[in-house]
C-alpha cells in the first residue's frame, strides 16, 4: 500500500512567511489564524533565517491517539490521526504525547494538526514542502 505524507526537505529555503500556516488555517479549517493551522513555521533561533516546520510526522501508530481517553484522535490506516472535535475534553494528554509538538490548540481549546491533505504545498513560494510516497508494507515504512 502506498499512502503520502507531507515532508519538509528544503526547510534550508523557508523564509519565514507562514504562507503554507495560514493556506491551511483558512482552506482545511476555515479560520484565518496560525493558531488553526495544522503546520506551523517557527524560527529555530534566528530572526531571519532558520525556520522548522512544526506538523504531524504521520506516526504509526501515533502516541496522540494512544492518549487520548475519548477517542478523539483515531489512528488513520495510512499513519497519523484523524480528528473528531467534538469528543474532545481539552484534557491535552494529546499534546504531551505527540514527540515532536505538532498539536497545538487555539484560545477556545479546539486541537489543530497537519492531517496531510497537502493543500500547503502549493503555497510555500520557495517549494520548501512536499507530498511524499510512502509505501506501507507489514506494518513497516519505507521510502
Amino acid at each position: 500500500m502506498s499512502i503520502k505524507i507531507l515532508t519538509t526537505p528544503h526547510m534550508d529555503r523557508c523564509i519565514g512567511c507562514h504562507s503554507c500556516s495560514l493556506a491551511c488555517a483558512r482552506l482545511v479549517n476555515k479560520k484565518i489564524s496560525w493558531e488553526t493551522a495544522g503546520i506551523r513555521i517557527q524560527s529555530s533561533g534566528g530572526l531571519s533565517s532558520g525556520f522548522v516546520a512544526r506538523h504531524c510526522l504521520a506516526c504509526d501508530p501515533p502516541p496522540c491517539a494512544a492518549v487520548c481517553p475519548t477517542d478523539c484522535l483515531r489512528p488513520r490506516i495510512s499513519g497519523g490521526v484523524t480528528i473528531r472535535r467534538k469528543l474532545c475534553i481539552q484534557c491535552d494528554s494529546c499534546v504531551a504525547a505527540c514527540p515532536v509538538d505538532a498539536i497545538s490548540r487555539d484560545r477556545t481549546g479546539n486541537i489543530y494538526l497537519c492531517i496531510h491533505c497537502g493543500l500547503c504545498v502549493d503555497f510555500c513560494p520557495h517549494d520548501c514542502l512536499e507530498m511524499q510516497s510512502i509505501k506501507k508494507e507489514a506494518g513497516e515504512e519505507k521510502l
